[in-house]
């Protein structure tokens, strides 16, 4: 049997609930660190950059580089790159709809961002999504622009409710245009797969932690992983046996966890 010594593990639901830290999971990273373990923390969120994120974990009482922060941005630009090397383009050209966290990726990955016949339409996640951009990006992309998202989340949490998030988005981008959009972030193995090799392991060696059977559970499966779901998060233990697969461990938080 090989011996697990290496996590990928979601963020929201699992290490933090907002800005509150989930009991124990200071001292689930603490034993992380202690064995030497690679991790890596995942998120669909693609509006902050891992420098970001490893500020707002820190606030929260984590203590994780951004090094060691993964989100679906980057997995994004990741994808653009590697498209742009295969086509052995120099220089890519993307217009992008996201914060910092998006655009700072795609411009590290070699693409100029720009409104002028560009190669992808890149929708993200923003504090307010603007209609006249929304409108641009349905052209650009009926025009023939390729159709990337970040994540196929519907909804994401504010203060005061839910807000539109990426997916929902997209389908009015794509019931506009006509044109699907290809999501990068979670479920899609893509994600996982990637994150994979940032880390330098392999699927058999690895575990994914997560708190949503519908994303991180599922993704988990079909990237080859074992995978432990935590209900720290949104699901419950009784929506567990509704699900057609079932994760390989059933948790209440990631302090049940011995690396």
């Amino acid at each position: 049997m090989v011996s697990v010594r290496n996590y990928l593990i979601d963020m929201d639901g699992v290490l933090v609930r907002g800005h509150a830290l989930v009991p124990g999971a200071d001292e689930f990273v603490a034993r992380l660190k202690a064995r030497g373990a690679e991790y890596l923390v995942l998120t669909n969120n693609p509006m902050y950059t891992a420098g970001d994120l490893s500020h707002r974990l820190q606030n929260s009482g984590l203590d994780i580089p951004a090094e060691r922060i993964y989100t679906s941005a980057l997995a994004t630009a990741r994808f653009l790159q590697s498209q742009r090397v295969a086509l052995e383009k120099a220089q890519g050209t993307a217009f992008v709809i996201g914060e910092s966290g998006l655009t700072e990726a795609i411009h590290a990955a070699g693409y100029v961002i720009t409104d002028h016949q560009p190669d992808y339409v890149v929708l993200g996640e923003t504090r307010s999504y603007n209609l006249e951009i929304v409108t641009k990006a349905i052209r650009l992309v009926a025009a023939g622009a390729h159709f990337i998202a970040t994540n196929p989340d519907p909804v994401g949490p504010s203060e005061g409710g839910v807000v539109p998030a990426c997916g929902a988005m997209a389908a009015l981008i794509e019931r506009a245009s006509g044109k699907s959009p290809f999501f990068v972030g979670k479920p899609n193995p893509l994600m996982m797969r990637t994150a994979l090799n940032y880390l330098g392991v392999h699927s058999e060696e690895t575990v994914m932690v997560g708190d949503r059977m519908d994303t991180d559970i599922v993704a988990g499966i079909e990237s080859g992983m074992d995978t432990i779901l935590v209900l720290s998060g949104v699901t419950r233990r009784e929506d567990v046996a509704r699900f057609p697969y079932q994760p390989g461990r059933i948790l209440g938080s990631v302090a049940e966890i011995e690396p």
